[in-house]
């Protein structure tokens, strides 16, 4: 059974599915805060955590990421339980993430079955590549893509830094922007004269103007 939360809201315009990053589960105060905001705009928000993840809260030892089949697999298993248990007759559904939850997501929308049930992707701080290896790319999943994708990264993302993303090639329905002085997590320093809090906000309202301009009768699709 896969751990998942949700938050919902009167009169939402949307349902999206956020998943977490490597090391952060669906509790961190990141995610929290971001579901906070995304239902204030009138989003509904399930998080969930990957199997690795239970794992390493229930036996408190530091296991690393299952690998993208069980990844994909695990989120798919979340959309498919969603859609059984809800009724989505008139909410759109985005799927997304925070760096590996959203290559995850990425991933999933070049999966024609998926695509049949979401309008779109939304990644916040996608992990272009990792640490320090700017060879090692990930950008097949944005190359790849059937829907389209908004992307939202920190300008010093040292996992894929504005200076670097502007040159790689992607899908024409791939959408990057970038925060002030923003670092992976979207943290700006104190020099640049914005928040953390000011860069979470901007995220999630570029996010619902996605939403607004992606989202069809949700009908169309079940």
């Amino acid at each position: 059974m896969i751990s998942t939360i949700e938050s919902n809201v009167e009169n939402p315009i949307a349902q999206v599915i956020f998943a977490h990053g490597v090391g952060a589960d669906m509790h961190h105060e990141f995610m929290t805060q971001i579901v906070l905001l995304f239902n204030q705009v009138n989003i509904n928000v399930v998080r969930f955590n990957f199997p690795y993840m239970d794992k390493r809260l229930a036996l408190g030892k530091r296991y690393p990421p299952d690998r993208m089949p069980k990844l994909l697999e695990c989120y798919k298993q979340v959309i498919n339980e969603l859609i059984s248990t809800n009724d989505r007759t008139e909410l759109p559904l985005f799927i997304g993430g925070k760096s590996m939850g959203s290559r995850v997501a990425a991933t999933l929308a070049s999966d024609e079955d998926i695509c049949l049930l979401i309008q779109g992707v939304f990644c916040v701080g996608y992990p272009f590549h990792p640490v320090n290896k700017a060879d090692k790319l990930r950008l097949e999943p944005l190359q790849n893509t059937r829907k389209p994708i908004f992307i939202v990264q920190g300008e010093r993302d040292t996992l894929g830094s504005q200076a670097e993303i502007v040159n790689y090639k992607i899908s024409n329905l791939c959408r990057c922007i970038f925060l002030a002085d923003g670092d992976h997590s979207l943290k700006p320093r104190v020099k640049s004269g914005f928040t953390l809090a000011q860069h979470m906000e901007s995220a999630v309202n570029g996010i619902k103007l996605f939403i607004q301009e992606h989202k069809t009768n949700a009908a169309t699709n079940i």
